[in-house]
């Protein structure tokens, strides 16, 4: 048992990413492509600390969860809305009813102090801060499990969250209104025995769909990359049955948790609902996971690590990828992306980032991009062809970094030490002469 299982494990984690698909049948090679991705996601789950991500924001999500909801009842009220959104949020809380009371008690205290001008100055700023923070936390989580480096400008960032404040009441109308709407239509067919059940389901599935629904624009918008929408679907999918599956669960284990109340009496709620924020944001970073590996699984070309690469060999690839990049230079046409010199050098382009990054915070190269989300970013040299060589490359990746130890180390250096210093030297003049336009 115990060598079926090894096997097993090392035909996932190494057999089946060395062989072509093409040497697969269709239904095996569409067998293989999902284990891939579902391996990659519990692997990249459980190895970037992802739980302890969900901790993080169940925390900022307590603190702004009342600043969040004033927001979005104000705006609701303000197009006279705001009956909906409480029959939405006590639905969305299905499972936690004591504290979607005390929540909304909070909110509506909340809006009244704001409009006698009582929290007016601090308490308004705190209220924006905490917003923010929950809504930046998010998109930091976001764009850390999509390897993304360059977070959103200051300007995008107060306009696409206005935009979701001003957006999401209105869905929640919308949804709530459709709901309503089919409620009443299948309370006036009694007679339509074939059709009322149908109507019934379609009810229940309601919740399932627009939830799903919710994922799948989250996973699209969230993260500062371009994020195909067919590639969010099934995670969107299996993360909004997942939750709609959670809620059913908590509502069904109530009866379960009668000792739990008794001993903590009230103040039972509050650890029950940070349990559920925080199971709920695990199966929302998973998603996000899944989301992840199932548009970039090329980018895990033989399941290899920037980091297993001995340091020779991935000095040969800076110098193949950066003589590409001033190949192209010099002929004056369009600077390549990180997907083209994947193509023209056969590197995984997992590999590909990760050694333009480096050459990026050396001072060899430079990003070019936009401001416009899902933009893809080009390289450039970042000096003069005529200084840009084998060595300069050299050197500069080596040097680059800080020693930060102030250790006196002086007394160790012998004759000796001068010598090797000096071979050196000669050694990066000889490769100084040596431009990567001609490698």
């Amino acid at each position: 048992m115990a060598t079926l299982i090894r096997r097993i494990e090392r035909f996932i984690s190494e057999d089946i990413w060395q062989q072509p698909s093409a040497e697969y049948s269709p239904a095996r090679r569409v067998l293989f492509l999902l284990a891939k991705k579902l391996y990659l996601a519990i692997r990249f789950f459980t190895a970037r600390g992802v739980l302890s991500q969900a901790a993080a924001l169940t925390y900022s999500t307590l603190l702004a969860i009342v600043p969040i909801l004033a927001v979005v009842f104000a705006i609701a009220r303000g197009f006279g809305y705001n009956k909906y959104i409480e029959i939405w949020f006590r639905e969305a809380l299905a499972s936690q009813p004591t504290v979607s009371e005390v929540i909304i008690g909070f909110v509506n205290s909340y809006l009244v102090h704001i409009k006698s001008g009582v929290f007016l100055g601090v308490g308004l700023i705190f209220m924006l801060y905490t917003v923010m923070m929950l809504v930046s936390n998010v998109e930091q989580t976001f764009n850390h499990i999509w390897q993304v480096k360059k977070p959103r400008s200051l300007f995008r960032t107060f306009t696409d969250y206005m935009a979701i404040f001003f957006l999401f009441p209105i869905l929640i109308v919308f949804s709530t209104g459709l709901s309503i709407f089919m409620t009443a239509i299948a309370n006036q067919m009694p007679d339509l025995l074939m059709i009322r059940p149908m109507a019934r389901l379609l009810m229940d599935l309601v919740p399932y769909v627009l939830m799903s629904l919710l994922f799948i624009g989250l996973y699209v918008f969230m993260p500062n990359t371009h994020v195909q929408i067919r590639h969010a679907v099934i995670p969107g999918i299996l993360a909004g049955v997942a939750m709609q599956c959670l809620q059913l669960f908590y509502i069904h284990i109530q009866m379960w948790l009668s000792s739990y109340n008794a001993i903590y009496g009230s103040f039972a709620a509050l650890p029950l609902f940070m349990l559920w924020v925080q199971i709920s944001w695990t199966i929302c970073l998973f998603g996000v996971e899944l989301c992840y590996t199932n548009q970039n699984l090329d980018y895990f070309d033989y399941n290899t690590k920037t980091s297993d690469i001995s340091y020779r060999y991935r000095l040969m690839l800076y110098a193949l990828l950066l003589s590409r990049i001033c190949k192209r230079f010099v002929n004056g046409d369009k600077p390549l992306t990180s997907s083209e010199l994947r193509q023209q050098t056969g590197v995984p382009i997992r590999i590909v980032n990760d050694l333009i990054y480096d050459m990026i915070d050396a001072g060899l190269l430079i990003e070019i991009t936009s401001d416009e989300k899902g933009t893809t970013s080009t390289y450039m040299p970042a000096m003069s062809l005529s200084n840009l060589s084998l060595g300069v490359m050299l050197d500069r990746l080596e040097a680059h970094g800080q020693w930060k130890l102030n250790l006196n180390v002086n007394d160790q250096f012998s004759s000796e030490w001068g010598k090797a210093v000096g071979e050196r030297q000669n050694y990066l003049r000889q490769l100084r002469q040596i431009p990567l336009e001609k490698l």
